[in-house]
């Protein structure tokens, strides 16, 4: 779907439970015809149930988010709107909520930080940049993170998150969406 017959444009696709595996949704936005920003969010339950929870975690995790880098539609009371100079520009950042799975989950609270840290030692265009961030701990102990930009491996920030002080209880999982745009000059 074009918005006014221009880019963006976003599609989803809903992959059904099949017994074995959770429902997924497949959010794709295509920026420009080079460009995308691809999310996924696993819906828990039977039939139309998972259905609601896979789009409950997109609203609350990347919606907002997408409204507002893309279609400059913001609401502060959904997502975090900071102002990052990193290099010789300013960046507008939308950050959306963690969303989580698992009972009594808060991802550290300087996870941003950090973030903003790793992405000072970067060259970014002067475009719209992507950052999806997971961190999983699973029943045996052992942790999973990964950080991706612009849909890419993103070494320095997956080592980034890795570093914080996660919880130690689980298992758990916690994704997250953050947007950077360059600033009109």
């Amino acid at each position: 779907m074009l918005t006014d017959g221009e880019f963006p444009a976003l599609c989803a696709t809903w992959h059904a439970p099949d017994g074995q595996s959770l429902g997924r949704l497949d959010i794709d936005v295509v920026l420009d015809e080079d460009r995308r920003i691809e999310e996924s969010y696993a819906g828990e339950g039977p039939g139309e149930q998972a259905q609601r929870d896979a789009l409950e975690r997109f609203e609350r995790g990347a919606l907002h988010v997408l409204l507002a880098a893309c279609w400059y539609v913001t609401d502060e009371r959904k997502l975090g709107i900071h102002a990052w100079d990193l290099g010789m520009r300013t960046w507008d950042v939308f950050a959306g909520d963690w969303v989580c799975r698992g009972s009594g989950v808060t991802p550290p609270e300087d996870a941003l930080g950090a973030l903003r840290e790793a992405l000072g030692r970067e060259m970014l265009t002067p475009a719209l940049h992507a950052l999806r961030l997971f961190h999983a701990r699973h029943a045996d102990g052992t942790c999973a993170t990964e950080v991706l930009l612009d849909n890419a491996p993103w070494t320095a920030g997956t080592s980034a998150l890795a570093s914080l002080s996660w919880p130690d209880h689980g298992p758990y999982t916690a994704q997250a969406l953050v947007l950077l745009d360059v600033r009109d000059y």
